[in-house]
């Protein structure tokens, strides 16, 4: 590991976004734990994701990207879990039928527990006076409630992410081998609620066109093991440096470091500094790893860090995240996308149409309109089409519950409906219901790319 950096140099080198801890022995102690674990995923499951980011970036494939904005330790329960997964399941059945393309299923789970924020402060007005109190970064860093002791980060939560992202994956696996991805199934991920919406409605006519064709299948005696089971990988942001750093390994195939606490890392929009630590760590590192590209990037910001983060522009390694916003999109997109393809960069385009949609209701709710997300996801299909460029994939907030977090979809959510069902502890995500009308939304768009 003599070429790979060390945590001091990384934090010498200047890492943003990351937590204040009170006591270095404590974080020493919990990295020191990290670091004898056993892996989460295997440096073979990293590289067979690879091979599918390649497909994605040649215009093969399709890549599906879902789950919570930030996972909470308490929502680590089986419920949770499989209804996170049905609903992806859902969508990729969606996007495969009426899309006709392969889809690559990534879950945005087990590892998604430590979040940026705009302040490293929070200040709330308690029984009339102003309290300030460090903000909350997530559950691998301190608790959501507003109180002092809630509050301090404490690196012990490092470890409750590793014992929390272990359960999950855990319940991924058993799920997608045990006959839950079963495509036989797919009656059965339709729920009484979304039964009796239009795009569960909807979802019944693709599923009763699935069994005809399976029916099909079997009388000429084809049943290939693919009905059975999915392949379901694992992403999450890679920010907190102490938990990454520690989850890496050397492979002993390749001798190459790998991030073992997930399949696909990301880096996100405030900590792409080209000069900065995250950027330093990802270069090492042999996952396939994506970068968020907001409103303020540039070309030359895109083909420095792809040459930094891909020197050997390897297909599959490195995937660019838009998120520029609804607004921004259609004239802010075209200028990377053309010159990063005239350089022959090989990257896979995928839009996040989540982040840069979010506003404050009149209520007080942080939310996004429904017709923004779709919008902004329109438009990275409208800038793909007219450059002949590929529109890989989408990174969606969702969740598997129905909730109200999200204005519009076919419920007709508005802004006093908010306060139903408003469960999200950072950002809003798409419930169940949007989540599939989403999916068939984008598989029309898939339809015409």
């Amino acid at each position: 590991m003599s070429s790979f950096p060390d945590l001091a140099a990384l934090h010498a080198i200047g890492a943003a976004q990351q937590p204040t801890y009170p006591d270095a022995a404590a974080v020493d102690a919990a990295v020191a734990r990290l670091r004898r674990m056993p892996p989460l995923v295997f440096a073979g499951e990293c590289d067979d994701l690879t091979a599918k980011m390649a497909a994605v970036s040649r215009g093969e494939a399709f890549l599906l990207q879902g789950g919570d904005c930030a996972e909470t330790f308490d929502g680590v329960t089986a419920e949770n879990v499989r209804n996170k997964l049905r609903v992806l399941l859902q969508m990729a059945v969606v996007l495969t039928y009426a899309g006709s393309v392969p889809v690559v299923k990534l879950g945005r789970l087990a590892g998604q527990y430590a979040k940026p924020r705009s302040s490293d402060l929070e200040t709330r007005e308690i029984d009339g006076e102003q309290v300030t109190l460090p903000a909350y970064r997530g559950d691998a860093v301190n608790g959501f409630d507003f109180t002092e002791a809630s509050r301090i980060p404490d690196p012990q939560r490092l470890l409750d992410v590793y014992n929390a992202s272990a359960a999950t994956l855990n319940l991924v696996r058993a799920f997608v081998t045990g006959g839950y991805a079963d495509l036989r199934q797919v009656h059965e991920w339709n729920t009484d609620f979304v039964r009796t919406s239009a795009a569960g409605q909807r979802y019944e006519q693709v599923a009763a066109e699935i069994d005809r064709a399976m029916s099909f299948m079997r009388a000429i005696g084809a049943d290939p093991e693919e009905l059975r089971r999915v392949d379901f990988h694992s992403s999450h942001e890679a920010l907190l440096l102490e938990y990454e750093h520690a989850m890496t390994r050397i492979d002993s195939r390749t001798d190459q470091p790998y991030n073992v606490s997930g399949h696909f890392v990301w880096i996100g929009e405030r900590t792409r500094q080209l000069d900065g630590a995250h950027v330093e760590y990802f270069r090492h590192i042999r996952n396939p790893i994506g970068c968020k590209l907001g409103p303020t990037a540039t070309a030359d910001d895109a083909l420095d860090l792809a040459a930094k983060l891909n020197p050997d522009n390897t297909p599959g390694r490195l995937t660019f995240i838009t998120r520029f916003g609804a607004s921004k999109i259609r004239d802010g997109l075209p200028q990377l996308v053309e010159k990063v393809t005239a350089e022959g960069v090989k990257v896979a385009w995928v839009c996040d149409p989540m982040h840069g949609n979010t506003f404050e209701s009149s209520t007080g709710y942080k939310t996004r309109r429904f017709d923004d997300v779709v919008d902004e996801v329109q438009g990275f299909f409208d800038v793909h089409r007219s450059l002949g460029t590929w529109p890989g994939g989408i990174l969606v907030e969702m969740t598997g519950d129905d909730v109200t977090e999200c204005i519009g979809g076919g419920e007709e959510i508005d802004e006093a409906g908010l306060a139903h069902r408003y469960e999200s502890v950072v950002d809003p995500r798409l419930n169940r219901v949007q989540s599939l009308e989403m999916a068939f939304v984008v598989a029309e768009m898939l339809r015409q790319a």
